[in-house]
């Protein structure tokens, strides 16, 4: 691997976690192009760009509808509302997870029902979902309406057993595909289907560090129930029917013009950027396994996956001495993230639930090894190299 320390002054290669300034500089012309018609159109809340945008979605993933909207959090909002949900209703969700996963549930006055993590995958544990539905199928006062499976860091859940389940106490499953817009699951024999269609609906983001990321905050409903889509359409403006005219309470949650026509530009470069994390996460299984940090389990790497089941919106380690060696590179210029270190059950906001240190165990151990490691599709061989060097001597010495 290659060696980078500066002999002379000690210093070493800055690595970033992610860098949007060298995917924008091979996009530029496209991007700018791309903004110049909507300033030149001066449309700039949803309208014909939105729309395009809309549609070319709906064909890429394929589904009958995409519904634009101000982000993913929108999305799984309003998903949400038009499917009920609110005071008296429960939705199971793994625990694992960005705020916003679980944020969406409380805001409409029902009530989370968190769900530990597969230990391998870090995915919702399907068999600890079961039981919870067989051994109750309501909380309280509260039924259980909904399943919210979080594709994580951009692997897929295993959507055969959710839909099962989904069957057998008739739920919904709204899927948060936030990380993971690229990403197929494979359902029976079957050939694989694009996360987010195949739930009742699917919610992205576009928010930048996303393989499909805007220049700002933007989301996405997919869905192939056209009555569903229909009502998102009204919600995200404020109930409205026809102008002034409000048929149900909403919010304001549109997709700006903007960044419809930078996510346009960025779309047609999708598959070609995902294939590329998936290579240099081949990469990095390589150079890990080479220097026996694998072996040992001093470093767990993320599963892998099959037909781009897993497409790596982040690369994600779980690591002994997990903060200390965070440390160790950062002052050697690697920047790492931590996703996430508090799992939500044990949030303050949360405490009312009467969740307690302990209930949840798998989720609470990984919070404490998970760590974010740099992967963008420009990263380069010799980037990783580095990398995978810093890490392994850090546990040499």
């Amino acid at each position: 691997m290659a060696e980078t320390v500066k002999k002379n002054n000690d210093r070493f290669q800055a690595i970033p976690f992610l860098d949007l300034k060298v995917q924008y500089r091979s996009i530029r012309k496209e991007i700018l192009e791309a903004m110049e018609g909507v300033l030149e159109s001066q449309a700039f809340i949803l309208g014909p760009t939105v729309q395009r945008f809309e549609e070319q979605v709906a064909s890429y993933l394929p589904c009958r509808v995409a519904v634009g909207v101000a982000s993913g959090t929108d999305a799984l909002l309003l998903s949400l509302m038009v499917l009920g949900i609110g005071p008296g209703d429960a939705v199971l969700v793994p625990t694992f997870t960005f705020f916003s996963s679980v944020a969406c549930i409380t805001r409409l006055g029902a009530t989370p029902i968190f769900v530990d993590i597969d230990p391998d995958s870090c995915l919702l544990d399907m068999h600890q979902a079961a039981a919870l539905l067989g051994q109750r199928s309501r909380i309280g006062q509260a039924r259980i309406k909904a399943i919210l499976p979080v594709h994580l860091f951009g692997q897929c859940c295993e959507m055969d057993e959710l839909l099962a389940l989904a069957n057998r106490y008739e739920l919904k499953i709204v899927e948060d595909v936030a990380q993971a817009f690229g990403s197929k699951v494979k359902l029976g024999k079957g050939g694989p289907k694009a996360a987010g269609t195949i739930g009742d609906l699917g919610c992205f983001s576009f928010f930048p560090t996303k393989t499909l990321g805007g220049f700002g905050d933007g989301g996405l409903v997919a869905t192939n129930d056209q009555p569903l889509a229909d009502k998102i359409r009204r919600l995200r403006v404020h109930g409205q029917g026809t102008k002034y005219h409000h048929e149900a309470i909403g919010i304001n949650s549109r997709l700006d013009a903007l960044q419809a026509a930078i996510l346009q530009v960025k779309l047609r470069y999708l598959d070609q950027w995902c294939d590329q994390r998936i290579q240099h996460a081949h990469y990095y299984e390589k150079l890990f396994s080479s220097c026996g940090l694998v072996k040992d389990k001093t470093i767990i790497l993320p599963a892998s996956g099959t037909e781009r089941s897993h497409i790596y919106n982040y690369y994600i380690i779980r690591a002994e001495r997990r903060d200390e060696l965070k440390q160790h590179l950062a002052n050697r210029g690697i920047q790492t993230l931590v996703y996430y270190p508090l799992p939500l059950h044990l949030q303050p906001c949360f405490e009312h639930l009467g969740y307690h240190k302990g209930d949840l165990p798998i989720s609470e151990l990984v919070t404490t090894q998970v760590l974010a490691i740099p992967m963008y599709p420009e990263l380069t061989s010799e980037q990783q190299e580095i990398v995978v060097q810093r890490i392994a001597e850090f546990y040499r010495e």
